[in-house]
């Protein structure tokens, strides 16, 4: 058997504990859930079509970067996948005799994926010197919406109230998100009116 399984008779077991907390429904059915989901395929799309123009070195790197986040962040959106992520963890943790010592592997998980973020964009910013101009507003979207996703992956009380708080009825939330969506969606437009 599996150690990725190990507490668990078979995969199916498995399933069955992660659907106590997860079935796959939409997630975000406010209208704002959809105006964000729009918003992530828009960005795609865009993305799509600056990649169509063949940008040379980082620049196809950041886009290609921004084409596949966007892809999976809008599907994440309504699918809700942190949550069956959480559940896994949960169901694995109580598996294999973990549970009570589970903030220390959260806790790593959270620094692991802040460390991540934070090379990866210290090293795109890098690889993209002399591009800036050209790509930084997407490499600042980028940024907001790794922001955006610690933010809601560490989910400390006090920032997660924060961000629920509400601005014009909406909450920050929908703001904090899509402002990186508009950054992109600009420096794209920008680059495809500039192509012409």
């Amino acid at each position: 058997m599996s150690t990725m399984f190990a507490g668990f008779s078979d995969p199916a077991a498995l399933r069955a504990c992660i659907a106590r907390d997860w079935t796959p429904r939409i997630g975000d059915p406010e209208i704002t859930g959809w105006v964000t989901v729009i918003a992530y395929l828009v960005c795609l799309a865009l993305a799509v079509q600056v990649l169509r123009r063949r940008p040379e070195g980082a620049a196809r790197g950041l886009w290609l970067a921004i084409a596949g986040l966007t892809a999976f962040l809008g599907l994440n959106k309504q699918l809700d996948l942190q949550t069956a992520l959480t559940a896994t963890g949960r169901c694995m943790a109580h598996a294999q005799g973990w549970y009570e010592q589970r903030y220390v592997v959260q806790l790593a998980f959270i620094a692991g994926l802040v460390l991540g973020v934070a090379i990866t964009l210290i090293w795109a910013r890098k690889r993209l010197r002399g591009q800036m101009r050209r790509n930084g507003l997407a490499l600042s979207g980028v940024t907001v919406l790794c922001g955006f996703v610690l933010v809601r992956a560490v989910g400390f009380h006090g920032v997660d109230s924060l961000i629920s708080m509400d601005f014009a009825n909406i909450e920050f939330n929908f703001w904090f998100e899509n402002a990186g969506l508009v950054l992109i969606a600009i420096n794209a437009i920008w680059l495809l009116r500039r192509g012409r």
